[in-house]
C-alpha cells in the first residue's frame, strides 16, 4: 500500500462534503498539474491518503482511501487529464496543521513542505506514521 495527501479548499470541496459521499466516494477531479497527474496515475485500490485543507484552515483532516484507480477526469475538456475514487475513512481525531508539522523536524522532508504547490503527493511511510501519531492515530 501507499500512501499519498490530497489537498482542497474546505470552501469548494470539504472533509464534510467528502464524507457526505458515504460508500460512493467521490471521484478526485480537476488535477491539473503534470507531476499530481502522474501520482494520481500511480495510486491502486486500497491506497490511502491524507485530505488537506488548502489555503482556508491549512490542516489535514482526515483520511481516504482509492476505491478506484485511475480513469479519464470527465471534467478535462482538453488534454489526457485522469482522476481516482476516493471514500472518506477516518476523521482525524486532532487536525493536523501546517504550521504543527513545519515545527516537527521528522517531517521536514514531506512534500507538503517542499513542493507545497502539489496537489496530490506522495507521503512515505515514516511520515505516514508520524502524522497519524501527532493527529492521535494509531499508526
Amino acid at each position: 500500500m501507499s500512501y499519498w495527501l490530497l489537498k482542497s479548499e474546505p470552501n469548494v470541496f470539504s472533509w464534510q462534503d467528502q464524507m457526505r459521499r458515504g460508500d460512493t466516494g467521490e471521484p478526485w477531479t480537476g488535477v491539473r498539474n503534470h507531476s499530481a497527474k502522474l501520482n494520481l496515475m500511480a495510486m491502486k485500490t486500497g491506497d490511502q491518503a491524507f485530505f488537506y485543507h488548502s489555503n482556508i484552515g491549512k490542516e489535514i483532516v482526515g483520511i481516504v482511501t482509492v476505491i478506484r484507480e485511475a480513469y479519464p477526469d470527465p471534467t478535462a475538456a482538453d488534454g489526457p487529464w485522469v482522476c481516482v475514487d476516493v471514500r472518506a475513512a477516518i476523521a482525524l481525531p486532532t487536525p493536523l496543521t501546517l504550521k504543527r508539522i513545519k515545527e516537527d523536524p521528522t517531517l521536514q522532508e514531506m512534500a507538503l513542505i517542499k513542493l507545497s504547490r502539489l496537489s496530490v503527493q506522495p507521503v512515505t511511510d515514516d511520515q505516514w506514521r508520524r502524522v497519524c501519531h501527532l493527529s492521535g492515530l494509531p499508526a
